[in-house]
């Protein structure tokens, strides 16, 4: 599988990943991430991936990335449920249809 058919096949099988990414700032950073949508984001017109960082030393956050800047993302064999993850109120226009119950 190539990363977008990764990140397809986490969302719908609500699977956590592992996000390698060229961050501008940074350099290569790997994260823990919650897959949440591909698309254009609120804040720019800019097709981006959606993550919810697990694991930065911030702490939790979303996490939008631009496609040429992933390196690669990997399955991990976790699980998640998207009522711990989805916080704001509906309606949810995700980009990327999934069925994730109430959460779709």
């Amino acid at each position: 599988m190539n990363n977008h058919e990764t990140f397809l096949h986490a969302i719908t099988n609500k699977t956590v990943i592992e996000l390698i990414f060229n961050s501008k700032e940074k350099g290569v950073i790997t994260r823990k991430c919650i897959p949440y949508d591909f698309g254009p984001s609120s804040k720019s017109s800019k097709i981006k991936y959606h993550f919810h960082n697990l694991n930065s030393p911030k702490g939790p956050h979303p996490l939008p990335v631009l496609p040429e800047q992933i390196i690669e993302i990997k399955l991990l064999n976790e699980s998640f449920d998207p009522a711990n993850y989805v916080t704001w109120k509906p309606p949810y226009n995700w980009f990327i249809k999934r069925d994730w119950g109430i959460y779709s």
